[in-house]
This record gives structure tokens, sequence and C-alpha cells, in this order.
């Protein structure tokens, strides 16, 4: 029976997973008058945990598309105002929001950045410098919030907006440890459902379903057989003898558990057992440099090390980066590997409630890809692996 993990809901203010105190002093230091927060992930964690349901899995509708807005002064948290659709006052009536103002009047990008315009000229900021959210504001609510507000100044709020999440409070820690335990069980469940010809297709289907079985919003299966290092869906099969990488993101009221673990049909052979132990063993070094006080750099250094030091290391790759809210998020710690940023937070000593995902992955020539993936929390005497049971082979038996 699965445990009741209710989504986050912040009534009041002292409910939220952030301090004003905190929010202020960053917007401080960036220069910033106030801040338009418009994606979903920032609207939700600044909200204290809502998400309008009817919007979870689309924006567009009419001639348009959804655009929540959360409007915040710097210094006065009691002029917040969050900008919502019409319908978002039933939920509403049921449980109320912490925010001073909610104003659910819109249907649309630009009459939403209309309304921001009007909240933010109210509250005195008409001509200050407005953080907004560069990658989630469609040009025509921009155009509407920088026509009404032509003495304003916009810049770029991600980062402020980033790094406010990066300490994660002991909801948010549960929410993810129970969705990296949801994966995991959803796994074992799928290898052990699959067999000899299942395609990979069947397999993605099956893991979607075992996921929503357990209450996990399926985020995407990346999914290798045998000796093919492709990861996309397809109708190749699993044979006798072949690995499995399972590499997957579920999501539990906002909050993404990924992991990686390998499964095998039939009893693994002697070379299978030594590269996932090679495997393994860069994971481990790495996890030894996770606690407070210790750097990303370090940690890194201790993984790489690992790695070079194996018979395959010229197949190996490692990499970690931020996870909670989205997949790849503070604190960024390699740069440009793979995804397309600067690895800033790198030598930035670790702090409790910091979440990790620390993955290995070996491009094995001839017996396929071979990956670790896990997520990890700094506590305040070191860290804990999330999902850490099967993280060897998972023999699906052949009979």
């Amino acid at each position: 029976m699965l445990h009741d993990y209710p989504p986050l809901h912040a009534a009041s203010a002292k409910d939220l997973p952030y301090r004003f105190e905190d929010l202020d002093a960053s917007m401080e230091a960036a220069g910033l008058d106030a801040i338009v927060a418009t994606s979903k992930h920032n609207v939700r964690y600044l909200l204290g945990g809502y998400q309008f349901i009817f919007f979870s899995a689309m924006d567009a509708i009419g001639q348009s598309r959804y655009l929540p807005a959360f409007v915040y002064i710097r210094g006065e948290s009691g002029k917040t105002c969050y900008l919502a659709n019409k319908m978002e006052g039933h939920e509403h009536s049921v449980m109320p929001f912490w925010v001073p103002q909610f104003r659910p009047d819109h249907w649309g990008s630009v009459d939403t950045m209309q309304a921001a315009a009007d909240h933010l000229q109210k509250c005195g900021v008409a001509s200050g410098r407005i953080g907004f959210e560069p990658g989630f504001m469609p040009k025509d609510g921009f155009d509407a919030i920088a026509d009404a507000l032509p003495q304003a100044r916009f810049a770029d709020a991600s980062m402020v907006l980033t790094r406010l999440r990066m300490i994660k409070t002991k909801p948010e820690l549960d929410l993810l440890r129970e969705a990296t335990a949801r994966i995991s069980a959803s796994m074992q469940a799928t290898i052990q459902a699959a067999g000899e010809g299942t395609s990979k297709f069947a397999i993605i289907e099956r893991l979607r379903q075992e996921e929503t079985r357990r209450e996990l919003a399926f985020e995407y299966c990346l999914l290798t057989l045998g000796n093919s290092h492709n990861r996309a869906g397809s109708s190749q099969t699993w044979k006798r003898g072949e690995v499995m990488s399972i590499d997957s993101g579920g999501n539990l009221h906002g909050y993404i558990g990924d992991i990686c673990r390998m499964g095998v049909l039939g009893e693994p052979d002697a070379e299978l057992s030594d590269l996932l132990a090679e495997v393994e063993a860069v994971q481990q070094a790495a996890f030894g440099e996770i606690a407070p006080g210790k750097t990303g750099a370090e940690m890194i250094a201790a993984g790489e090390a690992e790695l070079r030091r194996g018979p395959n290391s010229a197949h190996n790759d490692f990499f970690a980066h931020g996870m909670g809210l989205i997949s790849h998020e503070a604190p960024f710690l390699m740069t440009n590997h793979p995804v397309a940023y600067e690895g800033i937070d790198a030598g930035t000593p670790f702090q409790p409630g910091m979440v990790l995902s620390v993955e290995t992955t070996m491009q094995h020539p001839t017996r396929g890809y071979i990956k670790l993936e896990d997520t990890v929390i700094l506590t305040k005497d070191g860290h804990e692996v999330f999902g850490a049971a099967d993280r060897g082979w998972i023999v699906r038996d052949v009979g």
C-alpha cells in the first residue's frame, strides 16, 4: 500500500519552503525591485506547492496559452499577487492560497501581463528594475508588460529563483525520497514483467503504467537493450543474456526522482558482473566526497580519478547535477556536460538540503550501455542515497 503524500500546500506564509528575507537579499544583490515569475515550476514553488491541475500537462488554450504569474515586490511580501486563470477560483475556494492578492481573471498571456503591469504600477515600481524569466515568457506577454511599463528596466531573474530553490526543506526531501522509491519499485516490476521477445516500446509502456499505478506523473524512460547504445523506443526486442539499462524520471507533486538501474535476462556472466562493479566503484568514490563542507569539484575529481583507474575508462563517463523541481538545477557542478550551462557551483561548499544526481555511464562496445544513476541528498552528517536498494544486476529469470 502506498503512503499518502498529499501535494504541498501553503495556506500561510509560514508554510512556504523559502523565507522572504532570503528572496529579498537575493533580489537586492541582483538589483531587482520586483519579480514576475511565469514558469510553472517557479510559480509552484513560490506559491508553496500549488499547481492548477487543468494545465498540468498543457499550456495552449484558444488563441493563446496559460501563463500563471507570481508578482513579488522586494521587501513588501504583503503586496504579493498571483495572477491566475479564471477557473482557479474553484481551487482557491477549497484550499485558499497564502498570497494577499489572488486574481483569477485571465485566459491568456497578454491579459495576464497587462494585469501584472497594472499591479506593479499600483505598487509604485513602474519605473523600477523588474526581474522576469526570459525562457518562460512568451513574446506577446513580454511586449504587453514592456509597453505598459515604458520606464521600467527588465532583467533576467532566473538565477535568483533557481538559487532560492537550492536548499530543500524536509517536506520537499520526503517527496523526492518517495518519488525515487516508487520509480525503483516500478523498474523492478517492469523488468520482471518483460522477457525474451519483449520490445522496447512495450517495456517503456509498462514502466509508464507502473509509475502511474504508484501515483507518479511519468516523465520519461530512456531504455537500451543488448549491445545497442540507442536509448529511444523501438521495436528492438530483449534477448537472453542481454542487458537492459532503464533510466526514468517520475514526478510526485512536482518533485522529480531520477535513477538508472540495470537488468539482465538470465544470470549475469562474469564479465557483466565486473563491468557493473567498475561503474559502481566510480559512484562510490564520488559518494565518499559528498558531505557538508566538501565541494562539487572534490566529488567530481574523486569520481573521475576512479573512472580512469578502470580497465574500460575509454568507454566511461561521469556526471553530476542538481535535482528538484526540474532535472537540472542548482547546484550547477559541471560545464556543458552535457547540458549547456556553466559549472559555477563546483567550488561552493555543499550544504545540508542540497540534492544531487550522480551518474556513471559505460558505453561498452560489445555488452552495451551500462549505467547507474542515483539521487543523493546532503545531510548534516554526510549524505543519503535515495533508492539505494537494487543497484546491482536485476535478474529476470528465464526459467
